[in-house]
């Protein structure tokens, strides 16, 4: 039996409505999580709403789901892309505005390095809008080296916010 490991996936959007897609889909990753793995123990953070980097476009709501699986990074890939299609993602052109983006970021301390895939995420490390949602999740988490806190520090010039929900 395959190992049991760790996975992160980054959630995003800008399109519609951006909150109720990524609670959405952070519904349907659950469900398929779930359903494939007796101990997925998911959870997920809260949402951030950041600027749209490299592109115009309205702000991004994101947040970061982790679950545990044997899944490879291939099937898991081919699953979080099935859920975009189901939300209407298109890839018009790179860093499009759109209706959902779901990225692999991590798979435990494992790296992949495909032609359609890198893991750990290649810009993790750059990115307030994963750094902060991911420590949320995992506040003493190292990545290649560097605490996730530093990281975030590194990234504090980046706009990105907690949602406050109202309950």
């Amino acid at each position: 039996m395959a190992n049991l490991r760790r996975i992160h996936i980054g959630l995003g959007a800008n399109l519609g409505n951006a909150q109720e897609t990524i609670r959405a889909a952070l519904e349907e990753l659950a469900r398929w999580a779930n359903s494939h793995h007796a101990q997925a123990q998911f959870k997920h953070s809260n949402l951030y709403r950041s600027a749209s980097i490299g592109a115009q476009g309205p702000d991004y709501i994101n947040a970061v789901a982790e679950f545990n699986s044997t899944l490879s990074a291939d099937e898991i890939l081919a699953e979080i892309q099935s859920i975009e299609t189901r939300f209407g993602r298109t890839r018009s052109f790179p860093n499009a505005p759109r209706t959902l983006d779901l990225d692999l970021l991590l798979i435990a301390d494992e790296s992949v390095q495909h032609a359609h895939l890198t893991v750990p995420h290649p810009r993790l490390r750059e990115r307030a809008f994963v750094l902060k949602p991911l420590a949320e999740l995992r506040p003493t988490l190292d990545l290649a080296g560097q605490p996730i806190q530093k990281l975030l520090q590194q990234t504090a010039d980046q706009f990105c916010e907690p949602i406050v929900e109202n309950k």
